[in-house]
């Protein structure tokens, strides 16, 4: 058997398109996304942030979503070995046609942001009867 050592994935940090008002780095979250018949299901870790630092909103078809760090918590520390850089998160996806937009919900537990997108009924697979 091969020896198969842990890989650290480095944090992609996000190039802005314009300009910030926040003179802070964002990071773009580690993100998956789960599709079942009538939702689609966006699952985003945002290690750090508080549910009350969170931002969800919809606007011309995207949907944004900023996480902010306190960065009071890590005033006065000197780490001694660190894999990531503390910073803001952000992303953004286009929302399809099948996405009611009226029905996405969003839940935080640990540090992981849950979305559920539900679908349209006219997006929802359904089975035809043949008779």
């Amino acid at each position: 058997m091969a020896d198969q050592a842990l890989q650290v994935q480095e944090k992609k940090e996000l190039v802005p398109k314009g300009e910030k008002t926040v003179p802070a780095r964002y990071y773009v979250p580690t993100t998956d996304i789960y599709e079942t018949d009538d939702a689609l299901t966006v699952v985003m870790e945002v290690p750090g942030v508080d549910r009350k630092d969170v931002e969800v909103r919809i606007e011309n078809d995207e949907l944004h979503v900023e996480a902010r760090i306190e960065f009071s918590k890590y005033e006065g520390m000197e780490p001694l070995y660190t894999e990531y850089n503390v910073g803001h998160f952000t992303r953004t996806f286009m929302l399809s046609q099948a996405v009611d937009q009226q029905q996405i919900s969003a839940a935080m537990a640990d540090g992981v942001l849950t979305l559920t997108l539900k679908k349209v009924q006219q997006a929802q697979p359904r089975r035809i009867a043949i008779t």
